[in-house]
């Protein structure tokens, strides 16, 4: 009976371990941004240069073009309702009044103006000492005609989290002539072009996600794995060049 205990009690101890591992920090910053808003080119910028410039922790870029600018005479090209409707429930969760851009959310538990070097440092060093409760592998990748598909391996808890799949183009330059923005040439990067969501019921799957119309031959593509809880929380995440 002793012996039967102690096996209970190991095993218990391992699995209540394998729930609890952690990982090495990861800092999504997602950026909602338009080609229409004046104010929103400083915040394109400064996600791409802490991207590029941070090396000792992995940040991830995200920039969400919304589409409540486009009324003022320029449609983004990239904008999508449901990037606007994504800013919403984020805005719910944090309490505010009411939405605006730039704003940056970071790891779906805090957000500030996208411009502000400042805070974008401070939220750096805050976040970059937390470990990730996930971490995504991504195997077996294949690219054909209009569909990226992948193999997918998440180690640590899976409850009540969803697999957030992200297509973006790593930069874009864009002609302005009407707007805000108007005569202007703006370098956006690391764009969300596609986007899906997969329940995990199991630690392992496959995943498909479409290459939209509006990636060109020459643009240069990142995959990018999110983990997210029920509360938008981002709990773990991953990134690959294709």
């Amino acid at each position: 009976m002793k012996h039967i205990l102690l096996t209970l009690f190991i095993i218990s101890v391992m699995f209540s371990s394998e729930n609890t591992k952690s990982f090495p920090p990861v800092v999504v910053l997602e950026l909602f941004t338009s080609q229409g808003c004046s104010s929103c080119p400083p915040a394109d910028e400064l996600l791409d240069t802490i991207q590029k410039e941070t090396e000792d922790i992995t940040v991830i870029g995200l920039s969400y073009h919304v589409d409540y600018w486009n009324y003022i005479g320029w449609k983004d090209p990239f904008s999508k309702k449901s990037f606007s409707e994504k800013q919403r429930q984020y805005s719910q969760k944090f309490n505010n009044s009411s939405m605006y851009t730039p704003q940056i959310v970071v790891n779906g538990s805090a957000h500030f103006v996208g411009s502000n070097v400042m805070e974008m440092h401070r939220k750096l060093r805050k976040y970059s000492k937390m470990d990730a409760e996930n971490k995504v592998e991504i195997t077996a990748l294949e690219k054909r005609q209009g569909v990226i598909g992948f193999d997918y391996g998440i180690l640590g808890d899976i409850d009540n989290k969803m697999l957030r799949t992200v297509l973006v183009i790593e930069e874009r330059h864009t002609k302005i002539p009407r707007g805000e923005n108007r005569n202007r040439t703006l370098k956006n990067s690391n764009i969300v072009v596609s986007e899906s969501y997969t329940e995990l019921k199991t630690s392992e799957g496959k995943v498909l996600i479409e290459i939209p119309d509006l990636v060109n031959n020459s643009d240069q593509l990142k995959l990018i794995c999110v983990i997210q809880n029920t509360d938008l929380k981002i709990v773990g995440s991953s990134q690959l060049k294709l």
